[in-house]
């Protein structure tokens, strides 16, 4: 991945915010209390598809277009962010969208999908499986691959990480979850693009922990599985231009487990009445768990969507 400037970030914007107003940063009063630093949170679960993605996907859209004008659509594989975001800036550029997910995925993310305009199929156990059915279908149908990451993915996405640091620049640390890894690419490409001392933190799932194995290997390590209910998280190997930048931009991988994301999908309900899915509360979940090492310090948490299953949600908040 080549290295982003600034003027790429504010071009991406551009783009961005024909669709989408600025999400909101806030830091809230009673997570500093509880966890005695003060506490920024991004909200990109207040996007137009709950989440962080869709600002890649416009920019990916855009890039297309320009570079691939006879594209008749596109193809990817999703547990459903990615698509939702897809779907949407497809169907907005007249062009067929085609997203599979895994068996059993989440319903309400395959509906929200769907309502976007996207055609939803279900193939393989885990989202590796379906990436592999995406790539098979691309060339039955004719259509471009969308990959997990790519450069015009991670510049629409760190268009939030500008948006944060703009508002908040003096943060010492900003935790972030890691699924294939666009999220925290594009919070290390803005603050490199900006000339800031941010350590970032990326944040894994123990049970799908390959990130932070591969971070400490210094080589790609790959998991058997990937099984937690936060399934922005549910990645078994990471993508290695992912990885790249990662394993040189972040400070460091904090693994947490499901029972600590639940917890922090209740402590954003009760001191911010914001939802949270899995992985938008697996930032606040890792620095629940580094309160001590943070305390004093001005922290920023990315809440990165709040798309999840009611009969989930229920389970956990009750």
């Amino acid at each position: 991945m080549h290295k982003l400037t600034r003027d790429d970030i504010e071009q991406a914007a551009g783009l961005v915010y024909q669709v989408m107003p600025a999400t909101a940063q806030y830091a809230w009063p009673l997570l500093a209390e509880r966890l005695g630093c003060t506490v920024w949170v991004k909200h990109e679960n207040h996007t137009p598809t709950g989440a962080f993605k869709v600002r890649g996907g416009i920019t990916f859209m855009h890039w297309l277009k320009r570079t691939h004008p006879d594209a008749r659509g596109i193809v990817t594989a999703t547990r459903g962010n990615h698509g939702q975001s897809l779907a949407l800036a497809a169907t907005a550029l007249d062009l067929r969208s085609l997203i599979v997910v895994p068996q059993a995925n989440s319903l309400e993310k395959n509906n929200a999908m769907r309502g976007f305009g996207g055609e939803v199929v279900e193939s393989g156990r885990d989202f590796d499986e379906a990436r592999e059915e995406a790539a098979r279908l691309a060339s039955v149908h004719d259509l471009y691959l969308v990959p997990p990451f790519h450069t015009e993915l991670v510049k629409g996405v760190a268009t939030y990480a500008l948006e944060l640091f703009k508002a908040a620049p003096d943060l010492d640390t900003v935790y972030v979850p890691i699924g294939c890894g666009s999220g925290i690419c594009a919070v290390i490409a803005a603050r490199d693009a900006l000339g800031l001392n941010t350590r970032v933190v990326g944040v894994v799932s123990t049970e799908a922990a390959a990130a932070k194995l591969s971070f400490e290997a210094g080589v790609i390590r790959e998991t058997a599985s990937a099984d937690t209910f936060a399934d922005g998280l549910a990645v078994r190997k990471p993508i290695a231009e992912a990885f790249a930048v990662y394993a040189q931009g972040a400070a460091r991988i904090v693994s947490v487990t499901d029972e600590q994301i639940a917890e922090a999908m209740r402590v954003y309900y009760t001191d911010t009445h914001n939802l949270a899915e899995g992985a938008g509360a697996a930032a606040l979940a890792a620095l629940i768990q580094e309160r001590e090492m943070m305390r004093g310090k001005r922290v920023g948490v990315i809440l990165s969507g709040g798309n999840i299953d009611r009969s989930v949600y229920a389970r956990v908040i009750g």
